[in-house]
């Protein structure tokens, strides 16, 4: 009996203690649970994160190929470029080459900025519950256009003026020669650079806005100076587009008019090349007979201006004979540039299908002349709404989600059409450019382009494909908001601005286009009033005489 009242205590004890992990038992198993919980939000953000590096690489990397292949069919090879005796020259060249493929990568990722993010929208409407796409998200679209914003910035005020003094530097003099003497020379050459740069910056900032500026201001580059100076290099890029744009309307026609093969109309293409052949040996001939030191067999550099090129067959033989020798001499030769571009043209002509001839050509205008005019429309729409009130400006003040709703009215055959006329404002911004006056020492040519050239090439190309976004937005081409920083430029909120582009980018494409397929019938109106004119005080003066 003491025994039983001595293991009482001891029976009861481990009772309670038993009832007590029963009853804590939920408790812990719900403390599992949730930790359990965060565990897999964690991997998840990991996993994604990683996922969203990856295809930020891969695209990259597909992009600096294609840069890479594109810089090297413009690049020059010869000794003086790139086959230098010099190690460290190569060394140099190499490096400076590098940046500049990066910088071109760059720009073609920020081009292609808003095509992706429609595109992406419309994916993720069309298949919301696909298991292939469960990788497209807002989360990577986000970081897209955030690190595009990032190398904008490097590739603009660090790389590219890197390369271009790179490539320029010999290093200090008395200093031991060599790629590390250079690499001292530009960094300093570069800081000095900058900080002119970046005072000039505040000065402007300060005028603009003395109650954001303060002293401590200064030093708040990555934040206030950094942002101000890119959202003055994209407005510079803005207005650079409203002269490039309507002129590479022009052009365009132009250009797909001389890679297509026209139809013939009312012409024997087979007649017009052999007059051709007979006019070009007869000048070959007049040129041996010359006596001038020049090769016979071929022209390798070939004007296809069109103000170079013969109209037709009255045009044959126009070349008269003068008393010196040798300005007749170059006068043949000219001619004979003029008639192997235009034989070459007509045996085009001829060895082309009759499909070829008759259907895609007039398919290309009719794409290229339907392209234009619904942009001037929607430039003409999104003027009104501005007028109105009915839509904002393009500053961008919320956070936007993919995949919810569309942002066309048209739906899928919206977004497509607003990617294809993105696609259409960039192509014909890039031919616009290079047919600028200003452009004829920098355009690049076939494995004759320098590396300066090709470094100030890639500037353009970044500041006019990092203005793109901006443009699509501020014509009302797409209803996709700027994200990122892009959307952040302040200028943006300015209406007076905004408006004030829309029509002036409207009336300056309806112009250009008016003046592109009116301007033969207005010299052939002018040209039969003159005859009339002539024709009229000659009976005038025939009767009163």
């Amino acid at each position: 009996k003491q025994k039983n009242n001595a293991k009482f205590p001891q029976i009861f004890l481990n009772t309670t203690i038993s009832g007590l992990q029963l009853l804590l038992l939920p408790v812990a198993e719900m403390d599992t649970t949730e930790e359990d919980e965060v565990a897999d939000i964690r991997e998840q953000i990991f996993h994604n994160t990683v996922r969203e590096h990856i295809i930020f690489l891969l695209l990259f990397l597909l992009l600096y190929l294609g840069s890479f292949a594109l810089i090297g069919r413009f690049r020059r090879r010869d000794r003086e470029d790139l086959f230098s005796t010099d190690d460290d020259e190569i060394t140099v060249y190499r490096i400076s080459l590098w940046l500049c493929t990066f910088s071109l990568a760059v720009a073609v990722g920020a081009a292609l900025l808003l095509p992706i993010s429609i595109a992406s929208n419309e994916v993720l409407i069309l298949y919301p519950n696909s298991y292939y796409v469960k990788w497209l998200n807002s989360s990577l679209i986000q970081g897209l256009w955030n690190h595009v914003f990032l190398f904008s910035n490097l590739a603009l005020f660090v790389l590219l003026p890197f390369a271009y003094l790179f490539t320029e530097s010999s290093g200090f003099s008395g200093h031991k020669k060599g790629v590390m003497a250079r690499v001292y020379e530009t960094f300093t050459v570069f800081s000095l650079l900058a900080f002119i740069v970046f005072g000039m910056t505040y000065v402007v900032s300060a005028l603009r806005d003395p109650e954001r500026n303060s002293f401590q201001a200064l030093f708040n580059l990555g934040k206030y100076h950094l942002p101000f100076l890119y959202s003055c290099v994209s407005f510079l890029g803005v207005l650079l587009l409203l002269v490039c744009t309507p002129m590479g309307f022009v052009r365009l026609f132009g250009v797909v008019g001389q890679v297509l093969v026209k139809p013939n109309l009312l012409r024997d293409v087979n007649e017009e090349f052999h007059a051709f052949n007979l006019e070009e040996a007869t000048v070959r001939r007049k040129l041996a007979n010359a006596n001038i030191n020049i090769e016979l067999k071929s022209v390798t550099t070939v004007d296809y201006a069109p103000s170079k090129l013969c109209a037709g067959l009255e045009d044959l033989y126009q070349i008269r004979p003068t008393g010196a020798n040798g300005h007749e001499s170059t006068k043949l030769f000219e001619r004979l540039r003029e008639l192997e571009a235009e034989r070459k043209s007509l045996d085009k002509q001829r060895s082309s299908s009759a499909l070829q001839r008759n259907l895609v050509y007039p398919v290309a205008m009719l794409l290229l002349l339907l392209l234009t005019g619904i942009t001037v429309l929607l430039v003409v729409q999104n003027t009104l709404e501005l007028l109105i009130g009915i839509k904002a400006v393009p500053l961008s003040t919320r956070q936007f989600t993919l995949g919810i709703t569309s942002l066309s009215k048209l739906g899928p055959l919206g977004a497509a059409l607003e990617v294809a006329i993105i696609t259409y404002l960039g192509v014909t911004s890039a031919v616009g450019l290079y047919t600028m006056p200003f452009m004829r020492n920098v355009r690049p040519q076939r494995r004759k382009t320098s590396l300066s050239q090709l470094i100030a090439n890639c500037g353009l190309v970044l500041i006019l494909s990092s203005a793109l976004p901006l443009l699509s937005r501020i014509l009302g081409i797409t209803n996709f908001d700027l994200l990122g920083d892009f959307g952040q430029i302040e200028w943006l909120g300015n209406l007076l601005i905004v408006l004030l582009y829309n029509v002036i980018f409207g009336t300056a494409a309806t112009l250009c286009l008016v003046n592109k397929f009116t301007a033969t019938v207005r010299r052939e109106l002018c040209a039969r009033l003159v005859e009339n004119y002539f024709i009229f005080i000659g009976y005038l003066s025939f009767i009163i005489n």
